[in-house]
């Protein structure tokens, strides 16, 4: 109630009655006021606000700006933690942010709130987070907050990605694009960037490639124009992506060497690591040069701040080298100890990682056993089969029919 509210909010500040009371109220109508048996004017509630130095709507509002922002500050620490070293920290985002939901009404502080918690609802695979992002959004638009409700919009069409539903995605991404565009004349450079970037992912993702060339581009060079390189390190690691799987080397050879040299400028490991993950892909596919890469793959693995989820791109490698060399049974022992991480999504990682079974029964082929070798070859099939044509596609497929119509009696 209001005289809770007037004398919680004295206490944190640590004045006494008599200070709070000042020169226009009595020590004695403030006690009644804090204790709910009296009630202020609006001029009596003016002065206390300015004496405890908050606004007059933090008395009136069963929560206040300063308690609304401790608890934003502590969910966006939460959301922001990597999911691999806080496994159940959408619950507990959840569990701290829902009793206060019904009391989120206006500000940035209550939209970001809701934001977060639409967003841990969704992930728990809870009901109610369209509604709640719905508020969200609304908030952001009545503040005219255009980065926030940016992210609102590919949140939305990630959902669908998520789900591996791309040409859904990729529309609802260009409705939310074009209704943000429509309604704010001014969209500052990173959230400009960002949709640009989204964009690119999810016109790759339906293999719409010039749409997703051209947009890619644009960011990049507007990133440079504006100074701002944010998401840069991104966009050189899509581009060096598709540069590698459409067999581009000059263009591959570009982008990972403009990602090497960010990632040493910015001190950022991961984007040193994926271009020494591009490196030891190219050794593999383009050189031959096995051992070389083994050597490479080795000391990635030995570096302690490596998470299981990076790893797995290496295991990968490794396992494709060792088949190279001809140690099927080896390379079987580190394929098998990949797992797909659970946040790709994108047809480009997803592929990549289909190519563990094709690899696995490439290496029984040559093992002998071509009953667990058509087996592997089946479920690579079945994984790669909704997803756009690619290299690794057509990879899986090759393996599939090598193995179909090679003879039992040629083993």
């Amino acid at each position: 109630m209001l005289g809770e509210r007037i004398r919680n909010i004295r206490k944190q500040k640590k004045m006494t009655l008599e200070a709070l009371a000042g020169d226009e109220l009595t020590k004695g109508m403030l006690s009644l006021i804090e204790n709910n048996k009296a009630n202020p004017s609006m001029e009596s509630l003016t002065y206390i606000a300015r004496q405890l130095e908050v606004e007059v709507t933090d008395l009136l509002e069963e929560i206040s700006s300063q308690e609304l922002r401790k608890i934003l500050d502590k969910a966006e620490k939460l959301f922001n933690m990597d999911l691999e070293k806080v496994n159940d920290k959408y619950q507990q985002l959840i569990q701290l942010i829902e009793p206060y939901t019904p009391k989120l009404s206006h500000g940035y502080e209550s939209a970001r709130l809701l934001d977060i918690y639409s967003r841990s609802l969704f992930r728990e695979n809870k009901k109610g987070w369209q509604e709640i992002s719905d508020r969200a959004a609304q908030m952001y638009e009545q503040m005219n907050l255009t980065s926030n409700r940016a992210s609102i919009g590919i949140f939305r069409a990630t959902v669908k990605f998520a789900k591996h539903d791309y040409i859904q995605s990729l529309e609802i991404f260009l409705k939310e694009r074009t209704e943000l565009e429509t309604r704010h004349a001014y969209i500052d450079p990173m959230t400009r960037v960002d949709l640009d970037y989204n964009e690119a992912i999810l016109q790759f993702a339906v293999g719409n490639v010039e749409d997703a060339h051209r947009v890619m581009e644009s960011a990049m060079n507007y990133s440079k124009e504006h100074r701002i390189f944010y998401r840069i390190d991104d966009l050189y690691r899509l581009a060096a992506a598709h540069a590698f799987m459409s067999h581009d080397i000059e263009k591959k050879n570009y982008y990972t060497k403009k990602l090497k040299q960010y990632g040493e400028f910015a001190e950022d490991k991961y984007s040193i690591l994926f271009h020494d993950l591009f490196h030891v892909m190219s050794l593999i596919s383009e050189e031959k040069a096995y051992n070389e890469a083994l050597e490479l793959i080795d000391q990635q693995l030995l570096n302690l701040e490596m998470t299981e989820s990076y790893k797995s791109y290496f295991f990968l490698e490794k396992g494709k080298a060792l088949y190279g060399l001809g140690c099927f049974k080896d390379a079987l022992i580190w394929l098998e100890k990949i797992k797909i991480p659970t946040y790709l999504h994108h047809p480009f990682d997803l592929s990549s990682f289909y190519l563990v079974e094709s690899y696995e029964a490439l290496c029984y082929l040559e093992l002998g056993n071509r009953t667990k070798a058509i087996q592997a070859a089946e479920v690579a099939m079945q994984n790669i089969d909704p997803l756009p044509v690619s290299p690794y596609k057509e990879f899986i497929i090759e393996t599939y029919n090598t193995i179909k119509e090679k003879p039992a009696e040629d083993l």
